[in-house]
């Protein structure tokens, strides 16, 4: 008989305790920990996809170049460095709807048209509901094989019978291993689950891609070690009312981990951006208060998004802060700096801040593009149109030099702009040649001198 164990485990973090517990001691969640069998580790089969081999020295090891497949979507292969690398496993994270498994069909259709054969695993859908999310998409290729499957030896069986050349799992949440008592979704089965998919990719030198739900507080749900196991996280980002999502990069072990790709929500599927600058500023409005363009860079592509604030007399007591697509932190600060070091009265006023497209933005080069809209909103002076502001404020209200000007300039001047208003220091390494004026500013006020006069 095999021993079975009784343990209570964590659904946030994975901790596991002999007893049940209302707070979890690790993640301080209260009433996570729920009761799961498990057979004791010396009784499960051992399975082995690979033949073990001995150690031996690095010096001898034969290097390789890394086999990429591409994915005839250009955004994507951005994102992973060039193509899908043989062997690898990439977690898709994101909000329900936000065009995941949309993604993912798109990509097997793109790759099926090339001859290659595609295994789409389909756990929470039927046969007959992916058959018809695939027609809209277009033409279904004859390579691409899908199932409704949520054992996950039964998926192995598959793989080793198919030898596809990519496989997809909707998603990691509702496989389940049978030699495990507990619900599909929790944390052993999930962790569980990922290890057998990872270790039967790198065995077989299939790449695996795994759809991954996200809780309530936009992390992917599942014990942490999920993202440790795989290769690649990706995150879809964007409102679900708008048409923008953005596929972001958060892991990867085979390219650069600041790369992004631009897509459009629409009818027949997601769409790539290939300008998306200039989609991004295509509704700004002329003449408006609070509205700055500011250039920022994500992985080697730079990027004009538009900032908008909001100022008005508040009526409560405590003024309210609001930011969209900001750290909420940094805007509070740059409030703070206006306020103390510039001289302008923002305790009584109501503040908002929104980055327009559903764009998030975290690098500090934007801090005097957002100081330059505040002040805009407050004093009804708009900036000018063909104006870009690019800089970093500290605490004393100087303005810092930035990384990478250059072709932030280059991609301003490339859709029209005229002017940039930019710190001091960049522009004793810069060599742009061109019709843009730049204009080096050392302290906030002087930026906002030159941004806001009339």
């Amino acid at each position: 008989m095999a021993k079975i164990k009784t343990v209570f485990v964590c659904q946030q973090c994975g901790y596991q305790s002999a007893k049940w517990l209302g707070r979890c001691p690790d993640c301080d969640n209260w009433n996570t920990l729920t009761e799961e069998t498990q057979v004791a580790q010396d009784q499960r089969p051992l399975r082995q996809f690979s033949t073990p081999e001995p150690p031996q020295s690095l010096l001898d090891v034969e290097a390789c170049d890394e086999i990429r497949q591409p994915t005839r979507i250009k955004e994507l292969d951005r994102i992973l460095g060039g193509g899908i690398v043989s062997g690898s496993v990439v977690l898709v994270g994101g909000e329900p709807g936000i065009g995941k498994s949309t993604l993912l069909l798109q990509t097997s259709r793109a790759l099926a048209s090339s001859s290659r054969t595609v295994l789409y695993v389909s756990g929470e859908e039927s046969l007959r509901q992916t058959k018809l999310r695939a027609t809209r998409l277009g033409e279904i290729p004859k390579d691409l094989y899908i199932v409704s499957e949520t054992n996950v030896d039964l998926i192995a069986q598959y793989i080793k019978k198919f030898s596809p050349a990519m496989v997809v799992i909707d998603s990691i949440q509702v496989m389940y291993n049978p030699l495990l008592t507990s619900s599909p979704g929790s944390v052993s089965q999930v962790r569980e689950c990922s290890g057998l998919l990872t270790s039967l990719a790198k065995a077989s030198n299939i790449p695996v891609f795994l759809v991954g739900h996200v809780t309530k507080e936009g992390f992917l749900a599942g014990p942490r070690v999920l993202e440790h196991m795989v290769d690649t996280v990706l995150y879809f980002e964007g409102q679900r009312h708008t048409s923008f999502r953005i596929l972001r990069a958060v892991k990867n072990r085979f390219g650069s981990t600041n790369e992004i790709g631009v897509f459009q929500m629409t009818g027949l599927g997601l769409a790539e951006v290939t300008n998306p600058s200039q989609l991004f500023l295509s509704e700004r409005p002329k003449k408006a208060t609070g509205s700055v363009v500011v250039p920022c860079i994500e992985g080697t592509r730079p990027l004009l998004l538009e900032i908008q604030a909001l100022v008005s007399r508040s009526s409560l007591v405590m003024p309210r802060r609001w930011c969209s697509g900001l750290d909420y932190n940094r805007i509070a600060l740059l409030i703070a700096v206006l306020e103390k070091r510039v001289g302008l009265s923002l305790s009584s006023q109501d503040i908002f801040v929104n980055v327009v497209g559903g764009v998030k933005i975290q690098e500090p080069a934007i801090d005097l593009g957002i100081a330059v809209a505040i002040a805009s909103s407050l004093k009804e002076v708009p900036v000018e149109q063909e104006d870009i502001i690019l800089g970093e404020i500290g605490l004393s209200a100087e303005v810092r030099a930035v990384t990478r000007p250059e072709p932030r300039i280059l991609e301003a001047q490339r859709l029209g702009f005229k002017r940039c208003i930019i710190a001091k220091n960049n522009l004793k390494e810069l060599k742009v040649k061109g019709p843009i004026e730049l204009i080096g500013v050392e302290t906030v006020s002087q930026a906002l001198e030159a941004a806001l006069k009339k």
